[in-house]
Order: C-alpha cells, then sequence, then structure tokens
C-alpha cells in the first residue's frame, strides 16, 4: 500500500490497559491509542517494504506479564490490484435490493442471534432473498447486458426490527447472515468477474446502527455525534456550500442523525476516520470491487470525506466512486466531484456522482405538458448546464432507485414513455443504472414513502412463485416486450464506443420533438424523441451540421431504414435511435 501505516481497533474487556509487543520483521508497532472507555486499544503498526505476507502474534501484556495473545495475518496482495479499473461509462449498473431479489438459501432466512426473522406478509420485514439468490441468477443478469452490479448493504443488521434494507450497520466487516457470509460475497465476486460483471459495494460513512458496539460501548463520549442524543438532521444540504449558513444550522446537517436507529458517527475523531477509511479499503482488496457507491454522500463531516475519497483514489487510480448527493440542482451536485474548482476551495477526490437533475429533469420532461419552457425543454435545459460538472461522461444516470417511486409509476404506466426513457438512459452521457424490476415494468401504489412496496420481490426468486421473470414464464406479453426491449437495447450498447465516450450534440426541442447526436471520428447516431400522439414530420435541414455526409439511418429497435430526404416522419410516440449511414 501507498500508506503503510496499519491501523487495528482492538475490543476487550478493559484491553486499554495492557501493553502490546510485537515481533515479525518489517512490522513496527509505532503507537498505541488509549480512550476514555479502556475496552479500546488502537494499534498503530508501520508496514515496511521489506515485509512478507504472513502471520504474527500480538501479545498483550500486564507489567511485562503475558495475559493474551492474538493471530494477525498480513495477505499477498492481488496481482497489479492497485491498478484495478472501476466500472466506468461502458459499463450499466443493475441496482439489486438482496432481501428482495431471490431466495437461493432457505437456510439461512432465520439465524439465532438475530431477532428480526423472516415476515414476507409484511413490505418491510425480511423476505429471504440472499446472495445464493444472485449468484443463482448470473447468468440472466449477463444475458440482460448488465456489466456492473449494485448491492444495496450486504452488512451485519443486527437491529430488531426494518433490517431488511441493510443501511443500519452493527459489524463492518461482517456480511449479514441471513444473506449469507463473507465467503459467499467473495464467491459472487469471482463468478461475476468470470462473466466480466464488476461489483459494486454500497457503502456508509455516515452513520452505523443502534444496536453496533460504537453506539452500545463507544469508546468516548463524542463517538457518536451528540453525544449520544439523538437529534434529528435537518436535511438542508445547501448549508454545505452556503456562504451566509449558520455555524447552528451546519452543525444541525453533518451531525444530526437520520432517524433514532441511525446514530450519526462523528467522523472528526482521527481514530474513527483511520477506522472507517481503512474498512473501504479492506473490502476493496478482500473482494476485489469494482467500485463503491457511497450512500448520503454530503451528511458526514466533509473535510473526512476529502480524505476518504482522496485515500482510497490514491492507492486506486483507475478505481471509480459513486457518492448519493439527493439534488436536482446541478451546482450543488458537481461541488463533490473530483476536479471542481470550488468557491471555498474545497477539496474532492469522488470521480463520480448520481445524476438526480439528469433524472428529475427526464420525468418532468416526459410527463410535462409541452410549451417553450416545459416538457421536452427541461431535459434540454438541464443537460445545457453539464459545464458546471469537472467530468460529465462520469455521472450515474438513472430512471429510478431504491429510494424513489417506479420509474414505470412515475410516468403514468404509459409503454411509449417507459421505452422513450430508457432509449434516452441508454443513449446519454454518464453510466446507465437500472433498478432490479424496470425490466419487467414494477410498480408500486401509494405513496414513495413506502420503500417496502417499491422494492417489492422479484417474481420468480422464491419457491411457488406463479411467475417467473427469470424464465419469462406467467409475464404478460406488455412485460416481456419490456424485458426484451431493455436486453436488446443494453447488448447493443455494449460495443458503442460513441456512446460510452463519444461526443454530444443536442438540438433544442421544438413542436414535442427532441433531437441529440452521439459520435466519434468512426460512427454518429441520431436520437429522435416524439412524444406527438401522431406521426411527426421532422424537417432535416436543422440538422445538416451532422447529417450532410449521411444519407439514411437504421433504427437499433426496429431495424427499419429512414432515408434522408428534406422531411422524414416520425411515429407518434416513439424513439429512434438510427445508426446513421
Amino acid at each position: 500500500m501507498k500508506n503503510q501505516v496499519l491501523q487495528l481497533l482492538v475490543y476487550g474487556d478493559n484491553i486499554g490497559d495492557l501493553d502490546v509487543s510485537i515481533d515479525y520483521k518489517g512490522v513496527k508497532l509505532d503507537s498505541m491509542k488509549t480512550t476514555e472507555n479502556s475496552n479500546y486499544l488502537f494499534l498503530y503498526l508501520s508496514i515496511g517494504k521489506e515485509c512478507s505476507p504472513g502471520k504474527f502474534k500480538i501479545i498483550f501484556l500486564e507489567q511485562t506479564k503475558k495475559v493474551a495473545a492474538v493471530k494477525y495475518e498480513l495477505k499477498q496482495r492481488i496481482t497489479n490490484s492497485a491498478q484495478r479499473t472501476g466500472f466506468n461509462c461502458s459499463d450499466v449498473i443493475y441496482l439489486i435490493t438482496p432481501d428482495r431479489f431471490a431466495n437461493g438459501d432457505l437456510r439461512n432466512d432465520e439465524i439465532d442471534g438475530l431477532d428480526e426473522k423472516l415476515n414476507r406478509s409484511f413490505e418491510g420485514g425480511r423476505h429471504g432473498g440472499d446472495l445464493k439468490g444472485i449468484i443463482n441468477h448470473l447468468d440472466y443478469i449477463d444475458e440482460m447486458g448488465f456489466t456492473s452490479l449494485w448491492i444495496n448493504p450486504l452488512l451485519e443488521n443486527a437491529m430488531d426490527r426494518y433490517s431488511y434494507h441493510g443501511y443500519s450497520t452493527t459489524d463492518f466487516y461482517k456480511i449479514d447472515k441471513r444473506f449469507g457470509s463473507n465467503e459467499e460475497y467473495l464467491e459472487l465476486s469471482r463468478l461475476a468477474a468470470d462473466r466480466g460483471i464488476k461489483l459494486i459495494m454500497d457503502m456508509i460513512m455516515n452513520h452505523c446502527g443502534s444496536e453496533h458496539w460504537f453506539v452500545k460501548d463507544p469508546p468516548s463520549k463524542d463517538w457518536i455525534n451528540y453525544e449520544g442524543e439523538y437529534v434529528n438532521t435537518n436535511h438542508r444540504r445547501q448549508t454545505v456550500q452556503d456562504l451566509y449558513a449558520s455555524e447552528y444550522d451546519k452543525r444541525n446537517f453533518a451531525d444530526g442523525w437520520f432517524v433514532r436507529s441511525m446514530p450519526d458517527m462523528n467522523q472528526n475523531i482521527k481514530l474513527m476516520a483511520d477506522y472507517l477509511i481503512q474498512n473501504s479499503i479492506w473490502w476493496i482488496e478482500y473482494a476485489n470491487l469494482g467500485g463503491i457507491r457511497m450512500d448520503t454522500y454530503p451528511y458526514p463531516d466533509k473535510e473526512f470525506m476529502s480524505r476518504w475519497s482522496c485515500e482510497i483514489m490514491e492507492e486506486y487510480p483507475n478505481f471509480n466512486i459513486v457518492g448519493e448527493e439527493w439534488s436536482k440542482n446541478p451546482v450543488i451536485v458537481s461541488y463533490w466531484q473530483s476536479g471542481h474548482l470550488n468557491h471555498d476551495g474545497y477539496v474532492s477526490c469522488l470521480p463520480a456522482l448520481m445524476d438526480f437533475p439528469i433524472q428529475g429533469a427526464m420525468i418532468e420532461g416526459l410527463m410535462g405538458k409541452e410549451y417553450f419552457e416545459g416538457g421536452l425543454a427541461i431535459m434540454y435545459k438541464t443537460l445545457a448546464l453539464d459545464f458546471l460538472y469537472a467530468d460529465p461522461g462520469n455521472l450515474v444516470i438513472f430512471p429510478d432507485n431504491h429510494d424513489m417511486d417506479r420509474f414505470y409509476t412515475q410516468i403514468g404506466m404509459d409503454m411509449n414513455l417507459y421505452k422513450m426513457g430508457l432509449a434516452y438512459i441508454f443513449t446519454m452521457r454518464g453510466i446507465p443504472q437500472i433498478f432490479y424490476g424496470t425490466e419487467i415494468l414494477m410498480h408500486n401504489t401509494g405513496s414513495e414513502e413506502n420503500h417496502g412496496i417499491i422494492r417489492t420481490d422479484f417474481p420468480g426468486g422464491w419457491p411457488g412463485d406463479t411467475v417467473n421473470a427469470f424464465t419469462g414464464n406467467g409475464l404478460s406479453e406488455t412485460q416481456k416486450n419490456a424485458q426484451d426491449y431493455l436486453k436488446l437495447l443494453l447488448n447493443w450498447r455494449k460495443d458503442k464506443d460513441l456512446v460510452h465516450s463519444g461526443k454530444v450534440m443536442q438540438f433544442t426541442p421544438d413542436n414535442g420533438t427532441y433531437v441529440y447526436f452521439r459520435y466519434n471520428d468512426k460512427e454518429k447516431i441520431m436520437v429522435i424523441l416524439n412524444k406527438n400522439q401522431n406521426s411527426t414530420e421532422l424537417d432535416l435541414s436543422r440538422f445538416d451540421e451532422m447529417l450532410n455526409i449521411h444519407s439514411y439511418g437504421v433504427d437499433v429497435a426496429s431495424e427499419i431504414r429512414y432515408d434522408f430526404k428534406q422531411f422524414i416522419q416520425v411515429p407518434g410516440r416513439t424513439t429512434l435511435i438510427l445508426e446513421l449511414h
């Protein structure tokens, strides 16, 4: 590692009262840090270049007398681990809520010592999906055309209720046994890599679960923000950039808790910061990760997030991390991206962000009434703000995710708009992400606040399911059509460099149509969105600067040829992706 300092957190009854001895070539005990809680001892080791992989003993002493010994292993890194390539614009990400995707091992549905048991009849309960279920359906994921896999948090959530979502971590180093084991996570990583699928881990630096020993027996009173007393965050993300924000509001945003069951960790404490950064690097190495999705990116201390992102990218310069900044304002989102020159001098090393502005604009554009400033014009205007980003091509674009109404619900269960949205996502700049079930028109009723319904079980993932989306058995013709359309576009996109990294040229929407081009030195596509109910005559003279050497285009989905004369007829409520010739 470039950073050769290793922190070991040792936890045990009065462990902080003991001395420590280590004798291993290349390993030096630099310092021991104690806290006001004697049950914690933090060891800082220097790992020299002459050090070899192997096991050594950490000896614990009381007045020079040995009272305990623990074996610790330094492992050999994977060859070229530091040069690993993270997910990028050539990928399409499949997002899975593991408890709701497929139950591959019925034996781990309920585990002794973990309070919450199986309750599939309750939308907020545990339904039994697990790592084995994902492993069993890697062929489906691969055949659909997905090349990266983002799985909602898998770490232990030893909570008494609502633990299925995974965002209340109680052990940062252990896969929840109801999902499987660390070894099964390694198996998933290996089998996915065999198919060319990268594994993206969902991480949380902002908070842990209320049952974590960090909370039950903290190293210090300030280890959890507000000294462990529940104070809800104000969610005012603008306080980070606001020139006029009060210290009171800034503190309440960063230090306030999400909910009572998710205590907010204090990353201003160096011992805490070191622990979290090292944990992230450990998972990259251990599970051979191809990326990280960082939850609630702006909520932790922002200086810590700068250090966290920079230390990871220093170790892995070709890696990728996408942060969640849930704002529809590109000014707010762009602040966090690596390379952005910020008004306050803040430096971030975060390569990618979730593109909530584009998602919001797409829904508003597809559903909104067409007029000069509305409808498709909103999509145009939002994309025109890409100058704000240091790297707009490294934004993750998506029709929906696990925290919002299903895409099919958002667009009024309109199949034509569904196809229009997917065509846009798969041909626009950035890295597409699809939430499991979007391919079969999964939808939800009621408020988006009911996440348990949004994260409905994937049909075919449980024994006895009458509908099986993995095989197509029991799906309606409309669902099959949607699945086939998504599969066609994904597999077409796989080897299209002009979509991965080509240039974009867009033309202002006119008369219910929106046209943009993707192109490079070798090829070009023309994308036409027509929201009109009826067939629309499109005057091609507007696009001469892009069409001047082309005589016709062939639609990717229908394979229909469109000859370029003065006009072409675009069918109503249709999107054309024309490969130009």
